[in-house]
């Protein structure tokens, strides 16, 4: 990994970080900076591995997600549970030819059905929670900001050198997102949920710059980049509640 790809992962953790609200944390994390910057400084093609990685990063939350909340792992071991989920899934995709039509089509297949699991199984409405005691909050801004910034600088070190162990599929690598998967360690069950939702963008990018990729590899990430707000604008405009925010925000009469 480059100085400045180990600056981008630093600076999408700490803005991360930074931001309180799960939805926005989920959306600002799904942008797919180290992706573009993985393509353009290792000159990885875009094939239907790189495509199935998208399942491989929402693999890698799931997985610390239920060892962490679930089975009470302490969140470095839940981590590095889910960096050993991504690398067993991606050694097993390197392994075997993976055409990238059908891995469209299987990609998309899979994230329609998690949508239905998880609209089937989302709760019902609730009061807005309490807010936070002084003592917890506290709590969760002791390191200062500094210490904060230099700790996330290393573990985006250490992840670029583990990332460069996978070929091809370092495109997809949640190289930040390890560092992400610990701050947002107490809301890991929803942010897993809202980038589930948001990473059919990501697929969007791929196959987009997976289109323009023989003509031309500015062409490709600009192709790529419209495809992602194109679908994240409508995967915004079908949010569950969109409607009711929309109306909301819509003068009454009278």
């Amino acid at each position: 990994m480059t100085v400045s790809a180990v600056l981008l992962v630093t600076a999408v953790v700490w803005v991360v970080s930074l931001i309180r609200s799960v939805r926005l944390r989920a959306f600002v994390y799904s942008l797919p900076l180290p992706i573009s910057l993985a393509l353009v400084s290792t000159g990885h093609r875009v094939e239907g591995a790189q495509l199935l990685g998208v399942l491989g990063l929402n693999l890698f939350f799931v997985v610390v997600a239920v060892t962490h909340h679930r089975l009470r792992w302490p969140i470095l071991l839940a981590d590095a549970a889910g960096i050993g989920g991504y690398v067993a899934f991606s050694a097993g995709l390197l392994a075997v030819p993976m055409p990238f039509g059908p891995a469209l089509v299987g990609t998309v297949a899979l994230w329609l059905l998690t949508m239905m699991l998880l609209h089937r199984h989302q709760p019902a409405p609730t009061s807005p929670p309490k807010p936070e005691p002084l003592a917890e909050a506290g709590r969760r801004t002791r390191l200062p900001a500094p210490v904060k910034l230099l700790v996330i600088l290393l573990g985006a070190t250490l992840t670029g050198l583990l990332g460069e162990l996978l070929r091809a599929m370092v495109v997809t690598f949640p190289y930040s997102g390890v560092l992400v998967a610990i701050e947002s360690r107490r809301d890991l069950v929803a942010f897993t949920a809202h980038f589930a939702r948001n990473s059919l963008a990501l697929v969007g990018f791929l196959a987009a710059y997976h289109r323009w990729q023989d003509d031309s590899p500015v062409a490709a990430l600009a192709a790529g980049w419209v495809a992602f707000a194109l679908v994240a604008v409508a995967l915004h405009a079908t949010a569950p509640g969109g409607v009711a925010r929309r109306r909301s925000a819509l003068p009454t009469a009278g």
